[in-house]
């Protein structure tokens, strides 16, 4: 009796150790007795009834990801692209994420491709493209509506990967590579007339500077030239000045007056301005005036008796002024 008794106590003991349950971090533990929802452990040391409880579900209340294959969707202008999404979620209630739904990740999956087809079939390609904060925007909030019964709280949707067809990518690189042509077209026009720009004001500059250049050196030497031409009636008025000073006598004036009737009778001029003094030497003025008129005769060629040379003899004037 004392050794069935002592066995009897040593099973028991071993099925309440084989009863004994801790829960770990982040877990919960969904309870069941006698098929019925009893209670949900949290985090420590646990004991259910032997043959009575039982662990219905062991659920990670941590955050988890699920990365969904690629979705098959249509845009409103009727393009067919796939779309893959991640879907961040945690599990808020373990009662209802245990009772809630049958395969909740299937259920979230499935939820997750109607609602992603329902948002992109209002959108065109081009905004499915460019409004990927919009789509995980509206598809977490459908989505964490939806799963609220489940005990799942949907935290974040992010579209990890949109693929359009190939005949589309390509169309969108050739639109790309002539938009960047394009841009590359308007840079080198743009630089090319900055260039033009540059050149014409640098030779508008340079012709300022060298019409500025031409009138300073007209004006230097007009101002040169001008002050010569006072040196030189200065100096003349000097030497007048000096010879009036000097009071030369009439014999000198007469000797100057015939140097200078004998450099005027070198054949070479057609008018000659004879010394009043001269005049009565009738024979010197008689040969100087058949020499001019042979002179004038040679260069116009007119006929003896004309009227030109009957006023011939007139152009001999007498004009002694002093000097």
């Amino acid at each position: 009796m004392g050794i069935f008794i002592l066995i009897i106590v040593i099973l028991l003991i071993i099925l309440a150790i084989r009863n004994i349950r801790v829960v770990p971090q982040a877990n919960a533990f969904v309870i069941e007795r006698l098929g019925t929802y009893k209670a949900t452990w949290g985090v420590g040391l646990h004991m259910k009834v032997p043959l009575i409880d039982k662990i219905q579900k062991k659920v990670s209340i941590k955050e988890q990801v699920v990365d969904f294959p690629p979705q098959p969707v249509i845009t409103k202008d009727n393009v067919t692209i796939q779309i893959d999404t991640v879907i961040y979620f945690q599990i808020t209630d373990p009662k209802a994420y245990c009772y809630g739904v049958e395969n909740p990740m299937n259920a979230i999956e499935n939820l997750t491709a109607t609602t992603l087809r329902n948002i992109i079939g209002d959108l065109e390609l081009d905004q499915t493209l460019t409004s990927r904060d919009t789509i995980n925007t509206q598809m977490r909030s459908i989505l964490d509506e939806a799963t609220d019964p489940w005990g799942i709280k949907v935290n974040r949707v992010e579209v990890k990967n949109i693929i359009p067809p190939a005949e589309i990518q390509n169309a969108m690189e050739r639109q790309m590579k002539a938009e960047r042509e394009r841009r590359e077209s308007i840079l080198r026009a743009e630089g090319e007339k900055k260039s033009a720009i540059l050149v014409a004001e640098g030779n508008k500059e340079a012709a300022i500077l060298n019409a500025e250049a031409s009138r300073e050196a007209a004006i230097r030497e007009a101002e040169g030239r001008a002050k010569a031409i006072l040196k030189i009636q200065e100096a003349k008025a000097e030497g007048i000045r000096m010879i009036r000073e000097a009071a030369p006598s009439q014999e000198y004036l007469s000797l100057r007056g015939m140097e200078a009737f004998e450099k005027a009778s070198d054949g070479r001029a057609t008018k000659i301005i004879i010394p009043s003094e001269l005049q009565n030497i009738a024979g010197l003025t008689s040969s100087v005036v058949e020499l001019i008129k042979e002179d004038n005769i040679n260069e116009t060629e007119l006929p003896r008796g004309s009227k030109d040379n009957e006023g011939f003899d007139k152009e001999i004037e007498t004009n002694y002024d002093g000097n």
